[in-house]
């Protein structure tokens, strides 16, 4: 999924009056946080570049996350629109869908790639 159809599958599924550059800084949060914390604990993370997204970004740049997993994007603009919308009930209901999608990308990626060596130890 790039960053446009995203953008454009959100706002058709959720209204809203955020302006794009709301969003896109949201998801360079996310897509950080994929990085930093999935990305990078495996090996092979050099190979991700990954310096996030602004108003200058190209908008069909694809996001870190591949299908079928890449709904998780789309749950977490839900969730984000529902909190800064003070919309707390819905915000706590896409919070937990997204944690769900994440988890399982999450544990995909854990399934595919080694985790990082922290190199020999010596027990005496």
């Amino acid at each position: 999924m790039t960053i446009a159809q995203a953008l454009e599958r959100i706002d058709s599924l959720k209204r809203n009056t955020y302006h794009i550059s709301d969003k896109v800084e949201w998801l360079s949060r996310m897509d950080m946080m994929v990085k930093r914390l999935i990305i990078d604990t495996h090996e092979g993370a050099g190979e991700t570049v990954f310096e996030g997204y602004n108003d200058r970004t190209d908008r069909d740049t694809e996001l870190l996350v591949p299908a079928p997993f890449d709904e998780v994007y789309l749950l977490w603009l839900e969730s984000q629109i529902n909190y800064y919308n003070g919309e707390y009930e819905k915000y706590n209901a896409s919070i937990l869908m997204y944690q769900a999608a994440y988890a399982k990308y999450e544990d995909y990626y854990r399934r595919n790639h080694m985790p990082k060596s922290s190199g020999a130890r010596f027990i005496f």
